[in-house]
């Protein structure tokens, strides 16, 4: 009776950059469940990466997009729409922050700093949505991701971490709006994991180290953790949940020291 089956399911998953990406994760666990995955890149320089990922999931289609593009956003819609029909799930794992505003002091951000870090990493889910829910017309799960800095101060995490806050309450917008057609718009936020990304972030490595000292259960997450809670949030065991974010951090942010 709860067994997760996706089959018939199409899925379109936006953030694979490699076999570390946490949407990478996200795509096999969905795949593995029976959906019909889909990967939207970014531009033409992680096509080959991608491209050789996607053989794993089937010969997964692959879209390129660069969501700061308003023309571009318009466009895949219209292909995903051409070439699979209808979608059932997106997830937006997709975020950017300039490389000198993930250390220092947080004030001295400049304006086009703070503008491109929201822009790609919370703004993109607006038109994401906007252009998905008429291609979901049974209803759909809709899942970005996000981080505790959103809530608390993670020195080093900086702009990215008010980009994260702006992205939550997206999150939450897009649910009362979307959630009359059935759309469910939910955020999962994970503890600290080796990606691409995480590597430019001042303070990692003492990040996961205290995040594994001050969890309850006393260790960091894995990939597949978060793969996990995502196929939850995109099958019909989760039709009751939205505007939620779901922590996936081995508990860390329940404690107060």
């Amino acid at each position: 009776m709860y067994s997760i089956d996706l089959t018939g399911k199409n899925a379109l998953v936006f953030g694979v950059a490699n076999q570390r990406s946490i949407a990478w994760a996200i795509a096999r666990a969905l795949h593995e469940a029976g959906a019909n995955v889909a990967l939207a890149y970014q531009n033409e320089r992680l096509k080959e990466p991608v491209q050789a990922l996607a053989g794993e999931l089937g010969d997964a289609r692959l879209y390129q997009c660069d969501m700061s593009v308003d023309e571009e956003v318009a466009r895949l819609f219209r292909e995903v729409g051409d070439s699979l029909g209808a979608l059932s799930i997106v997830v937006h794992s997709i975020a950017f922050a300039n490389r000198e505003d993930l250390g220092g002091e947080f004030s001295k951000t400049d304006r086009e700093g703070f503008r491109l870090a929201l822009d790609v990493s919370a703004f993109s889910l607006i038109p994401m949505v906007r252009h998905a829910a008429p291609l979901m017309t049974d209803g759909g799960a809709v899942i970005a991701m996000t981080f505790l800095a959103a809530e608390k101060v993670f020195p080093g995490y900086n702009v990215m971490g008010v980009a994260k806050a702006a992205l939550e309450n997206s999150v939450k917008q897009l649910a009362a709006e979307y959630g009359p057609a059935g759309i469910r718009v939910n955020a999962i936020s994970a503890g600290p994991l080796d990606t691409l990304s995480s590597r430019v972030i001042s303070g990692y490595r003492d990040m996961k180290r205290i995040h594994q000292e001050r969890a309850p259960m006393a260790r960091n997450i894995t990939h597949e953790d978060v793969g996990g809670a995502a196929l939850f949030l995109c099958s019909d065991l989760s039709s009751g949940v939205t505007g939620t974010v779901l922590h996936v951090d081995a508990g860390y942010s329940i404690m107060g020291i």
